[in-house]
C-alpha cells in the first residue's frame, strides 16, 4: 500500500510541476508575443482556469506528501519526503501571499478596465512564479530521491 501511495504521490506532483513549468517557459511567453490584447486576454483567462484547478492540486499534494511521510515514517527516504512537503508549504505559501493576490486581479482584466501598469504586475507574477517553479522541482526531485 505504502508503494502505490508513492507513485500516487510522486506522478500527481510530476504533473503539477509540468503544468507550472510550462506555463512559465511555454505559455506565458507564447501569450506575451501575441499582438494586441491577445496575451492579456490570454492570461486573464488562463488565471481564471488554473486559478480555481491549481488551489486544489497544491493542497491534493501537499495532504499526499504528508500521507506518505507519516505512513512511511520508519521507512527509508523519509527525510527526503518531510523536506519535500517543507518545500511544497512554501509554495503553497508564496502562492497565497504573492502570487494569487496578483493573480486574482488579473484573471478580471479586460482591454478596457485593466491598469496602466498591468504589464508590470503580469512581470512581477513571472518573477515569482520562476522561484515558486525551482521550489516546487525541488520538492518533485526530493520525492523522486525518496523512491530510490
Amino acid at each position: 500500500m505504502l508503494n502505490a501511495l508513492e507513485v500516487v504521490t510522486t506522478v500527481v506532483v510530476g504533473v503539477m510541476v509540468g503544468v507550472e513549468f510550462s506555463v512559465a517557459f511555454v505559455i506565458n511567453p507564447i501569450l506575451n508575443a501575441l499582438p494586441g490584447d491577445s496575451g492579456q486576454l490570454g492570461r486573464a483567462h488562463g488565471g481564471r482556469m488554473l486559478g480555481a484547478v491549481m488551489p486544489v492540486w497544491y493542497i491534493t499534494s501537499l495532504v499526499l506528501v504528508a500521507v506518505w511521510a507519516i505512513a512511511g515514517w520508519h521507512h527509508h527516504g523519509t527525510g527526503l519526503v518531510v523536506t519535500a512537503g517543507a518545500l511544497l508549504t512554501l509554495s503553497v505559501i508564496m502562492s497565497l501571499l504573492l502570487l494569487v493576490p496578483i493573480n486574482n486581479r488579473g484573471k478580471t482584466w479586460t482591454p478596457d478596465n485593466r491598469p496602466e501598469d498591468w504589464k508590470e504586475q503580469m512581470n512581477r507574477w513571472d518573477r515569482f512564479h520562476y522561484v515558486r517553479v525551482a521550489v516546487i522541482i525541488a520538492a518533485f526531485a526530493l520525492l523522486v530521491a525518496a523512491l530510490a
